[in-house]
């Protein structure tokens, strides 16, 4: 029974997703206001076309000055708006489709260490985003 189990039960959605036309002070905002560590980037007409890791954005943070000062607060938000979400995001993506088996999902989480996939339907439009933690909650609940 278990393995019958398909990954629209289990996915989150609707999703946030982004631009990859937008720019890292976008990014930076959603990460500060939203407990999200993936972020699905699509196009204007809803297609996905890469993903966005926290852990690609605070690559991104590493460049940043440390010093407190009103200039380097300057400086890091010019760097955070010369940089767009399409030159730092994954544009090779895994994903699942709605009716796949959380069986599939678990087997590519495992092989790849993935965290997180988008689902997409069959006009590779985001329609949710399957995380690590949503299987530990199906599987470990309470």
């Amino acid at each position: 029974m278990q393995n019958q189990v398909q990954v629209q039960t289990l996915m989150t959605s609707p999703v946030k997703t982004i631009s990859p036309l937008n720019v890292m002070t976008v990014v930076s905002d959603i990460f500060e206001t939203h407990n999200f560590h993936h972020l699905p980037v699509v196009a204007a007409d809803g297609t996905l076309v890469g993903m966005l890791t926290k852990h690609d954005y605070n690559i991104i943070l590493s460049s940043l000055t440390i010093f407190k000062t009103e200039w380097a607060a300057l400086d890091n938000e010019r760097f955070k708006r010369s940089i767009q979400v399409k030159d730092v995001m994954t544009k090779s993506v895994v994903k699942l489709h709605p009716e796949d088996s959380i069986r599939k999902a678990a087997s590519i989480f495992k092989e790849n260490l993935f965290h997180a996939l988008p689902v997409v339907d069959d006009q590779n439009r985001v329609i949710g985003i399957l995380s690590t933690y949503d299987l530990m909650n199906w599987a470990f609940p309470g």
